[in-house]
């Protein structure tokens, strides 16, 4: 017999909820004085609690690619996009076989 599993469609969370998962994920993550998250929440979601978490995931991991202590507002910028590249499917056509 085949198993059939519920798809359970969670909304993208508003901007109250957006500032709480940013609270959550970066206290150990050292911000630099110019890093302002109230760019990142928006009124319009588009990135989801998950996205949140590897957005901050991403901008700590490029700090130290950079030798910079500090994790600066360019970082969650280019992670961002980063992030959205990714969730936009925009792996180049034949890159996997």
């Amino acid at each position: 017999p085949a198993r059939i599993d519920p798809k359970i469609l969670f909304p993208l969370p508003d901007p109250k909820p957006q500032r709480r998962i940013f609270e959550i994920h970066t206290p150990r993550i050292t911000l630099s004085d110019d890093v302002n998250l109230e760019e990142f929440i928006a009124p319009k979601a588009e990135l989801s609690g998950a996205d949140i978490k590897a957005l901050c995931t991403e901008a700590g991991l490029l700090a130290p690619r950079e030798p910079r202590m500090k994790v600066i507002q360019a970082d969650f910028r280019k992670a961002k996009e980063k992030i959205l590249y990714k969730k936009k499917e925009g792996v180049p056509e034949g890159l996997y076989l």
